[in-house]
Parts: structure tokens; sequence; C-alpha cells
């Protein structure tokens, strides 16, 4: 056994801990609280592998569910931008591969490299396990914004033609998930006007 590699892999699942530290802008589905990017992450790999059939190309589940595993764990140290907020969004990039660089390197060598290309290949949205993560990563804020009956969106003004700029590429995933968030999550919303088309 390679203790130094065990010690560096440790480190790193304990650092991965304080991502259930950071405080998302969307309620859980009963809207007690705030869920925190651990509970994200977590019920989009849940929901990748129960709903992996509906991507529009096939996918490696174990890739895509660990590729959802890690893409926000930059949070640790870029703490969550919310998707609606313009200003914060600005820096947004320069502090998560600053944060990257950081937690990524905790681990030994060769996971550095592979967990890193995974980030960096979610980031991209080419591959079609990227683009399926991406859609589960914008359908899953909005069933739950739609579970707990818009407030979220109503409270922060949260308009249509944002919902739309946001979700420009989540069809390139799946267009049945995304059809379906789009007329059952979002279309119902803006109907009963907790989302604004102003």
């Amino acid at each position: 056994m390679d203790k130094e590699r065990l010690e560096k892999q440790l480190e790193f699942c304990l650092e991965a801990d304080r991502e259930k530290l950071i405080k998302r802008q969307t309620l859980v589905s009963d809207g007690s609280k705030r869920e925190n990017d651990a509970e994200h992450a977590w019920h989009m790999a849940l929901m990748c592998i129960l709903l992996g059939e509906y991507s529009n190309q096939p996918v490696d589940l174990l890739k895509t569910v660990t590729m959802i595993l890690i893409h926000d764990i930059v949070e640790i140290d870029a703490g969550d931008t919310y998707a609606y907020d313009a200003e914060a969004n600005l820096s947004r990039r320069s502090r998560e591969l600053k944060a990257a660089d950081r937690l990524f390197n905790i681990l030994p060598g060769d996971q550095a490299k592979k967990l890193r290309a995974l980030w960096d290949e979610f980031e991209e949205g080419k591959t079609a396990e990227a683009k399926f993560a991406h859609t589960l990563d914008n359908i899953q804020p909005a069933m739950l914004n739609n579970a707990t009956g818009g407030k979220v969106w109503k409270q922060r003004g949260v308009r249509l033609s944002q919902i739309l700029e946001r979700n420009k590429n989540t069809s390139e995933g799946s267009k049945v998930l995304w059809d379906h968030s789009l007329n059952n999550f979002i279309m119902p919303n803006l109907e009963s006007g907790m989302i604004t088309d102003k």
C-alpha cells in the first residue's frame, strides 16, 4: 500500500465534504430549506441513472455520474454563483478555474489529471456525456422550482427570457427532458405569474 497516495485521497475526500456547506438558491422539494451543492450533485447523479435512456446519444453512465459528482466541487472555493446573477457570473469562470487548480491537485497525480479532465469536459459541454450532464444540471433546479410553486423564481424576479437563454443548449443533451421541463416545470409558472415575461 502507498501510504502517501492514500493520505492524499483521504485529504481530498475530507475537503469534498465542504461541498455540503455550499448553499444554492434552489429550495428542496418541500420548500423547507435551500439545497446544498452535495444534495444537488447526488440528486443529479440519481437522475442520470434513472433518466439516461432519454439522452439524445448513448452515454457512459459511470463517466457521466462521475462528472456530475464533481461538477460543482470548485464552489468550495469559488462559492455558488446564482444562474441569473449577471454581475457575479462575470467573475465565475476565473474563480472556478483557480479553485479547480487547488482542489484537484490535492489528489495523487493520476487521479488529479483524470478528475480535472472530466471537470474540464463538463465545462466545455461538447461530448455526449457533458451535454447530458448539463441537461440534468438545468432541469433539476427547474423541477425543484416548480415543486415549490416557483417561489424562488418569483422572489428573484426571474424572466422567461433569462430561463430560455440559460437553457439554450439544454435540448442538446436530451430533447425529451428539455421539452418536458419547458412544458411541465417552466410554462405553468409563467402562466401562474411566478415567472415574468417582461
